[in-house]
C-alpha cells in the first residue's frame, strides 16, 4: 500500500496506470451510488440541528482533526454547544454509539476522536451509523451543532455545511481517482462544497489559509510534564503515523530539532512498543494518545493548534447564521 500511495505523488511511477480497469469501476461505482442519492432512491437524513462535515476528496491525512478542534472552539466561544462525531476509523468496540472520554482507549475508539476529545470541551461519540451517532450527540448529549470528523462522502447523513481540507503541499497528486491516485471524487467536487481550507499552502482563489501554533513538548507518558523545544539540543528519532509523515518531520526542523532517524508509519498505525526505542522520540500527538499506556519517559509529542483566516470565521459564522 505504501508503494502505491508513493506513486500517486511521483509521476515517474508509471506502473500506477495498470490499475485503471479498478479505477474505472471504482468509478461507476461512486457515480452510481451519488446518483441514487440524488434521485432519492435513496434518502440522506436530515436531523434537527446544523451539521457539519468536515473531510476531503483525497485519500490520507490532510489536516481534519486541527480544523474539527479549532470549529468546536471558535462554536463554544459563539454560545453554541457543539458535539464531535466520527466513525472511529482504527477503532474496535462491541457497542456502539460510544462516548469519548479522556480515559478511553485510543485502539478501541480510534485515535483521532481520543484526540479531540482531549482537546475540546463538548461531546465526542464514535458510531459506524453515524444518523445514530448524531442523535446521540443531539437527542441524548444536547448538543445543538453536529461536527463531523469526515464523511463528506457519507451521504447517508444529510449535511448543511461541507468544509474540505486540502494538503497544500501535495494537493491531489496525479489527479486521478483511487487507486491510480488518491481521488475519493473528481476535483469537481471543490465546486460544490462550501468552504475549501488550505493546510500549508500555497493557496488558490477561493482558498482559505490554515496555518499552525506549535506548543511546547509535551512528553508522553506524563501528561502534564513540558519542556520548551529549545531544551532539546541533541539529536533525536521522529516518528509519525499520519497521511503525510514528511510534514511533520518538517515542522521539527524548522523549529530547530535535529534528527537522526525519520520513522514513518502508515496512517492510523496501531503502535506497539517494540515499534520505537526507549530515546528520545518525537511523534504527533495523534500517534501519542496511542503510545501511552506503555511510554518510555523519553518519548514526546508536538501539540500543534489551527489557525485561520478572520476572513474565514466571518463567512463561517455566517453561513451557520443564515440556516436558522
Amino acid at each position: 500500500m505504501r508503494a502505491i500511495e508513493r506513486a500517486w505523488y511521483d509521476p515517474k511511477q508509471i506502473w500506477i496506470w495498470l490499475l485503471t480497469p479498478l479505477m474505472l469501476l471504482f468509478a461507476a461505482i461512486s457515480s452510481g451510488r451519488r446518483a441514487l442519492y440524488r434521485s432519492g432512491i435513496l434518502k440522506s437524513h436530515k436531523l434537527n440541528a446544523p451539521v457539519i462535515v468536515v473531510g476531503n476528496i483525497s485519500v490520507g491525512g490532510n489536516g481534519k482533526t486541527p480544523m474539527v478542534v479549532y470549529l468546536c472552539d471558535l462554536l463554544r466561544q459563539q454560545g453554541y454547544y457543539p458535539g464531535v462525531l466520527s466513525r472511529g476509523y482504527g477503532g474496535k468496540s462491541e457497542n456502539y454509539p460510544i462516548q469519548v472520554t479522556f480515559a478511553s482507549n485510543g485502539n478501541e475508539v480510534g485515535d483521532e476522536p481520543k484526540l479531540i476529545a482531549k482537546r475540546v470541551n463538548c461531546p465526542v461519540v464514535v458510531d459506524p451509523n453515524r444518523k445514530r451517532g448524531a442523535e446521540k450527540l443531539i437527542n441524548d448529549l444536547r448538543c445543538n451543532v453536529v461536527v463531523c470528523d469526515d464523511g463528506l462522502q457519507h451521504y447517508k447523513l444529510a449535511r448543511d455545511i461541507e468544509i474540505v481540507v486540502i494538503d497544500g503541499q501535495r494537493r491531489h497528486g496525479n489527479n486521478q481517482l483511487m487507486p491510480v491516485g488518491p481521488l475519493r471524487e473528481g476535483e469537481w467536487r471543490l465546486d460544490t462544497v462550501d468552504f475549501i481550507v488550505n493546510n500549508g499552502g500555497p493557496i488558490k482563489n477561493g482558498e482559505y489559509l490554515m496555518s499552525f501554533d506549535v506548543g511546547r513538548a509535551q512528553n508522553v507518558k506524563y501528561q502534564n510534564v513540558s519542556q520548551p523545544l529549545s531544551d532539546f539540543a541533541l539529536p533525536v528519532v521522529a516518528a509519525a503515523g499520519i497521511g503525510n509523515p514528511q510534514r511533520f518531520f518538517n515542522t521539527l526542523t524548522k523549529r530547530g530539532i535535529k534528527i537522526k532517524d525519520a520513522k514513518s508509519f502508515k496512517d492510523h498505525h496501531a503502535y506497539k512498543v517494540t515499534d520505537l526505542p526507549d530515546e528520545t522520540v518525537f511523534m504527533t500527538e495523534k500517534d501519542a494518545v496511542k503510545c501511552t499506556e506503555f511510554a518510555s519517559d523519553k518519548w514526546w509529542y508536538l501539540p500543534v493548534s489551527a489557525n485561520l483566516t478572520p476572513e474565514f470565521r466571518q463567512a463561517f459564522l455566517a453561513k451557520l447564521k443564515a440556516l436558522k
